[in-house]
């Protein structure tokens, strides 16, 4: 039978993508420009499943974006700005190379310029979604809130990601909504709950950066450029929620900046820090006292959630109190913005010397100061009304929600290892000594002397049966170096009482067993590889407590003949 002939490529997964030269020439962009529209408007390339039938029988590598994607691109504002601002450099060249100075005057305050607020409204429709997305957006404001002044990226994207950084951590100072807090290679980790979604941003160390050749840092800027707006959005509201003024009136040195604008690079740290030690000014200075709300259950809730729940609410708002009460003075050496933002998060006062940055609140004279943190093998004058500690002291307590004891972090102890707050064990997992004793302690128990006393008593149990053994041994060759016939005592046999736990528990093993031999093929498949899977996780937990008890076992005999 005669019909139309159907042609290749025309139909299918073959019209639903577009390749990337294709997509320039359709937006008549160039490939900065395109690259810098999809990071704006949130458009990934995608990988075909049938990669040969979309490049039309080609295996060459290319990179493919969805039709529609494109086709969405189309009618975007940020386009037009992109051309305009070709047009402008055009035209300032141009009246540079004429010496026109009045035109380039002109030209440059009528500088095309586009805003991202409409693209952040697209993307994130409703506040929640904003929130769990602002991940990323911190790391990457607090990544450039560390840069030098250099030509690597703009200064006023510098200044802008600081100033948005500083207001981020003085909101979760005032709602006191950290919650975690760990110190890893890579920098500090925070993680924090606001609006009930968890948020966690790391933030870099204080080092001078060697900025390395193989990153592309107009990538990075396109990106900052969006997250900054999405910050700027969410500090704004998030403000407003506490009943803060935005923006927040916290810069003491904002004199300091205005004069000495090319050494802002210098004094910027130093504001950041007195920003973290002042209180933010409320729109209404009165604070309204909440009242209580009664609770009922629900339908289809018991009464033992709704009991759990009010545990829960309690130890958080005791956390959230952890420091309350406590002044802590930090030493010139130690990390103060970190100690100085987690303590003022659970409610602590914190001061540092005046000398070293502006913003100190009293001086390390004062007698009311409960911890000074340390970070020197030894100090030369100490004071017997404070403890002095290192500063994981501060770290370690925050993450087992609890004052821990000071003496395993004096001054020149070797720390305990320092714990992450992020790994949650389950049943049959690793833990930890160290965890076990922190949990213990979030009971009310005392671990530390019992299982001192526990070692003490083992060690000499050990002593003596080491001791009678070595008698009975010398006492037997000497029987048969005499020639002398060894005692051999012969006791009544003992009925044996039959277990009846035991016995249940053979009966249970035997009905496993047969039901595993009745299982179908494809089940059978299914249950051997759940329980290679956790065989598999018991011995990586023996081989990790078998390792530790190995650990252990070393540093007793290093205590012994220290001792001897």
């Amino acid at each position: 039978m005669g019909g139309l002939q159907k042609k290749k490529f025309e139909r299918g997964s073959a019209t639903n993508y577009i390749t990337r030269n294709k997509a320039r020439k359709k937006l008549q962009l160039s490939l900065p420009d395109f690259r810098r529209l999809c990071i704006i408007k949130g458009i990934y390339p995608h990988e075909p499943k049938h990669k040969k039938k979309v490049n039309k029988g080609s295996t060459a590598p290319r990179t493919f974006y969805l039709l529609k994607d494109i086709r969405f691109l189309l009618h975007e504002p940020v386009v037009r700005k992109f051309r305009d601002y070709k047009v402008f450099v055009r035209k300032l060249k141009k009246a540079r190379s004429k010496s026109e100075w009045s035109s380039v005057e002109r030209l440059r305050e009528n500088k095309p310029t586009y805003k991202l607020d409409h693209i952040i409204k697209e993307r994130y429709p409703t506040f929640i979604d904003a929130l769990r997305d602002i991940d990323d957006a911190l790391c990457m404001c607090f990544l450039f809130s560390t840069f030098a002044r250099t030509g690597k990226c703009h200064v006023q994207t510098i200044q802008l990601c600081r100033r948005l950084t500083v207001e981020w951590m003085n909101f979760v100072i005032t709602s006191r909504a950290l919650r975690k807090v760990f110190i890893s290679i890579k920098g500090i980790y925070y993680q924090a709950e606001v609006m009930g979604q968890l948020v966690t941003w790391l933030v870099p160390y204080q080092f001078a950066h060697d900025h390395p050749t193989d990153v592309d840092y107009r990538v990075m800027a396109t990106f900052t450029e969006v997250y900054t707006t999405l910050l700027g959005f969410v500090n704004f509201r998030l403000y407003h929620s506490l009943n803060l003024a935005y923006p927040p009136k916290v810069y003491f040195g904002v004199v300091v900046v205005f004069f000495f604008k090319d050494l802002y690079s210098i004094y910027i740290p130093l504001i950041k820090l007195s920003a973290l030690s002042s209180s933010l000014a409320r729109v209404i200075s009165a604070e309204d006292e909440e009242a209580e709300v009664d609770q009922f259950p629900v339908d289809g809730e018991d009464m033992a959630k709704m009991e759990a729940q009010e545990k829960e609410q309690k130890q958080l708002e005791a956390q959230k109190k952890l420091f309350e009460g406590l002044k802590f003075f930090l030493n010139r050496e130690t990390p103060r913005e970190s100690l100085a933002f987690v303590i003022r998060c659970f409610g602590g006062q914190v001061s540092w010397d005046k000398s070293v940055c502006i913003g100190s609140t009293f001086e390390m004279t004062d007698e009311t100061i409960t911890h000074q943190i340390v970070d020197r093998p030894n100090i030369d004058k100490q004071y017997i009304n404070r403890y002095y500690v290192q500063p994981q002291w501060v770290f370690d307590c925050i993450n087992a929600k609890i004052l821990l004891p000071v003496e395993d972090y004096f001054l020149g102890v070797t720390l305990p290892p320092h714990l992450s707050p992020f790994v949650e064990e389950k049943e049959g997992d690793y833990v930890p000594p160290e965890k076990l004793k922190i949990l213990a302690l979030q009971r009310g128990e005392q671990p530390d002397e019992e299982e001192e006393e526990d070692d003490e008593e083992e060690d000499e149990e050990d002593e003596d049966d080491e001791k009678g053994d070595e008698k009975s041994l010398q006492k037997m060759e000497k029987q048969r170096s005499q020639g002398k016939s060894l005692q051999v005592k012969v006791t009544p046999g003992k009925m044996r009482i039959e277990d009846p736990v035991r016995r249940e528990q053979e009966e249970k093993a035997e009905e496993k067993r047969l039901a595993i031999m009745m299982m179908k093929k494809k089940e059978k498949y299914l249950y051997n590889k759940i329980m290679f899977g956790k065989k598999r996780k018991i011995r990586e937990a023996n081989k990790l407590a078998a390792k530790r008890k190995a650990h252990d076992d070393a540093e007793k005999s290093k205590k012994k003949k220290a001792r001897k």
